[in-house]
């Protein structure tokens, strides 16, 4: 089947193929991920698949689950970083996290500008208001989300007041009259506001792209709002399908009430997936790569996700259909529940192997386990129920699924009309499609 309809793909060059214990692997490559060079090659694997961008999270302080046995470098500023890959890549976009919450807005529109300018119109900017990390800006304690999406929600106007407050048409270079500039068309901003008082202008002017594209994460009915109103591309958390429709059709009607059209916007799941030549060994893979986490984790899991208490159990017990939960349990996530209620009416496993599953150990991101035919599947299943634009890639496992997915999923999604086979655009507006 061919679909008239292409689709927004990112790749996530936080190393999550290195997750839990596959760092460990002897084939995994963990000692260079402290150098721009591996990423640099990454970047450079996902320009030729023609990705519309690349993404990074950040985090700006450290948590217990950073260290000791798992696998982290750190985490460099991503603007940075992206500044690098903008002088080894040509046209693949470059999406950048900064905080609202912790930074002066002035000086992130000057960041974000400048790497517009060093990626010739490729900047991207994911806005977070972070969950933790205060003592490390102040004493004050972290605000609270009511807050923080305040702040955000006029950050961002100050920010985007600053870009047009310098617009690329003011820069005139005329050698002849001897006029460069345009002076009448540098502007101060005078604004005052709740958070912040930034008279402006910028130091620097617009790139001729335009306007940076602006991603939003917002889950809450707060950030729903504020993602709705502001955002060209949405980094949704949708574990199942049925939240995904759900998402998708919410947030495209709050931006109708925003004003805007909503074709405009992207809502972009994260898709983490563990490739492998046979399901056997993607399994295996997913398995691995989970093995740190505790029981009880996983027993507390796999009681949210369907209302099935086994911690009572051994773990060689096998589970038959008689011990599940009624149908009408409420679940977390009933796309997970149901197909784990047939796993456990065909097979009888052991209690061990249900602990295993993907479904139990998954993250909030939508998780795809087997060959580049099941993850396809998935994708084409989620882009026929109208619950995604496309999706940022979240390799896992191994750098072998990557591989897999640039080298072997991308052309099959090619082939089916769902995406392009060249760029045809220069910007990450362009590759968007909302320029």
């Amino acid at each position: 089947m061919t679909l008239n309809r292409q689709l927004c793909i990112g790749l996530s060059l936080n190393a999550t193929w290195n997750k839990g214990d596959g760092w460990r692997h002897p084939d995994s490559g963990v000692e260079q991920t402290g150098t721009i060079d591996y990423y640099i090659h990454w970047a450079k694997m996902a320009e030729n698949a023609k990705l519309d961008f690349l993404f990074r999270a950040d985090y700006l302080y450290i948590s217990p689950q950073m260290l000791g046995d798992s696998s982290n470098f750190g985490s460099p500023d991503p603007t940075l970083f992206f500044a690098a890959i903008a002088r080894e890549t040509n046209r693949i976009g470059l999406v950048t996290t900064i905080s609202t919450t912790f930074n002066p807005p002035y000086v992130v529109a000057r960041q974000l500008q400048s790497l517009n300018w060093l990626s010739n119109g490729r900047a991207g900017w994911n806005i977070v208001t972070s969950i933790e990390g205060a003592e490390n800006f102040g004493n004050s304690p972290m605000p609270s989300p009511e807050e923080r999406y305040a702040k955000a929600i006029e950050f961002t106007d100050v920010v985007c007041k600053l870009w047009d407050s310098f617009p690329n048409d003011a820069i005139v270079i005329d050698r002849e009259s001897g006029i460069f500039s345009d002076k009448e068309k540098v502007t101060a901003i005078h604004h005052t506001g709740e958070f912040f008082n930034v008279k402006g202008p910028l130091t620097l002017p617009s790139h001729p792209a335009g306007t940076i594209p602006l991603f939003q994460a917002g889950a809450s009915d707060i950030g729903r709002n504020f993602a709705s109103s502001v955002a060209d591309a949405i980094f949704a958390a949708m574990p199942d399908l049925e939240s995904g429709v759900e998402l998708r059709s919410d947030l495209r009607k709050r931006a109708v009430e925003h004003g805007r059209d909503p074709n405009t916007i992207k809502v972009l799941p994260g898709l983490y997936f563990f490739l492998a030549d046979t399901h056997e060994e993607a399994l295996e893979l997913h398995k691995a790569t989970h093995a740190h986490l505790s029981l009880e984790r996983r027993h507390a899991s796999l009681q949210s996700l369907m209302g099935l208490d086994l911690s009572s159990f051994p773990l060689d017990q096998r589970v038959t259909e008689d011990m599940l939960p009624g149908p009408d349990q409420a679940v977390r996530s009933r796309t997970h529940a149901e197909l784990l209620r047939r796993y456990i009416t065909k097979y009888q496993p052991t209690v061990k192997d249900i602990l295993n599953r993907p479904e139990v150990v998954g993250s909030a991101h939508w998780v795809s386990v087997g060959t580049v035919e099941t993850v396809m599947n998935d994708i084409m299943e989620r882009v026929e129920a109208g619950a995604i634009d496309g999706f940022i890639a979240l390799p896992g496992g191994s750098e072998k699924s990557m591989e897999l997915f640039l080298d072997k999923l991308i052309p099959k999604l090619v082939e089916r009309g769902l995406f392009r086979s060249e760029y045809t655009g220069e910007t990450l507006r362009d590759h968007l499609g909302n320029s």
